[in-house]
């Protein structure tokens, strides 16, 4: 027995039971560590799903979010323009409204004269040596327009 004692207590003895123990403790830290990595792993597939679900369910009613939002700023800019053209048609009809204003456009656009006035219209040389022939429809006069229509309906009949 003493042998054996001798050889409990020996420096090689206890440094080999030490390794043991050692790797024992390294063995059980590693099959928690990896029990663990599977537990989380499961977890964490289990969130992804979740995830992945919800954000496959909201995707649509997102897109049709976005989607009338912009209509909805759409519909605003439009909105805003009428409201500027509205605007300027008051302010015109309140012009027109005004008898001055009202003779000034008659004079300018009918080229009408007041009483005892002389009128005059300036025609400009160069478009004097243009012949009736050379002018576009829209140049001409409208009633030279409607009267070259009947002539070429005319035409077409014979």
């Amino acid at each position: 027995m003493a042998v054996k004692d001798r050889d409990r207590f020996s420096t090689a003895t206890r440094l080999k039971l030490l390794g043991e123990q050692t790797a024992a403790r390294v063995y059980r830290s590693q099959t928690k560590r990896q029990a663990r990595r599977s537990r989380l792993t499961g977890r964490a597939a289990l969130l992804a799903l979740v995830l992945c679900s919800l954000i496959v369910a909201l995707a649509y009613p997102i897109r049709q979010y976005v989607s009338q939002r912009a209509e909805i700023a759409d519909l605003e800019r439009q909105q805003e323009q009428a409201r500027a053209r509205v605007e300027q048609l008051r302010d015109l009809k309140a012009r027109w409204q005004d008898d001055a204003y009202a003779k000034q456009q008659i004079r300018e656009r009918l080229h009408y004269v007041m009483p005892g006035e002389t009128g005059y219209i300036v025609i400009d040389p160069d478009a004097a040596k243009q012949s009736r022939t050379d002018l576009g429809v829209a140049a001409r006069p409208w009633y030279a327009n409607v009267w070259d229509g009947v002539d070429k309906s005319d035409q077409s009949d014979r």
